[in-house]
């Protein structure tokens, strides 16, 4: 099977949906696209503790609100994988970059995260 391919245009429109967050009051601690042996293709990963972590449907809810706020285009969203704050993952991304100055444009792969494999990642934040 062919390894499905990060581009600009999906850069771009993970930027877009992670503004929008912002621009909502549920700014993303963590977001990054990843690509995560559990699925085929990339996935914008989302974490922030200013979204409802009680359960993943109110917390996609809030996402796509934001991104209704926002007017991107159902044909212009990305894949989203939302995790709450205390998912190991997250936790062990956050212990190593939280420190970091600026975390936007760096690559990540090859490593293993909350025991969770990380394929290859471009970070837009990491707090």
């Amino acid at each position: 099977m062919d390894q499905a391919v990060l581009v600009n245009f999906d850069i771009e429109n993970g930027k877009e949906v992670i503004d929008a967050l912002d621009r909502d009051g549920k700014t993303p601690n963590v977001a990054l696209w990843a690509k995560i042996p559990d699925y085929e293709d990339w996935r914008l990963v989302i974490a922030s503790d200013r979204l409802d972590q009680s359960s993943s449907r109110s917390g996609y809810a809030e996402i796509n609100e934001a991104i209704k706020k926002a007017g991107i285009s159902i044909h212009r969203q990305p894949t989203i994988s939302m995790r709450s704050m205390d998912n190991p993952f997250i936790r062990d991304l956050r212990r190593v970059f939280a420190s970091a100055a600026d975390t936007y444009g760096m690559r990540l792969g090859g490593q293993i995260f909350g025991g969770k494999y990380l394929e290859d990642a471009f970070v837009y934040r990491i707090r």
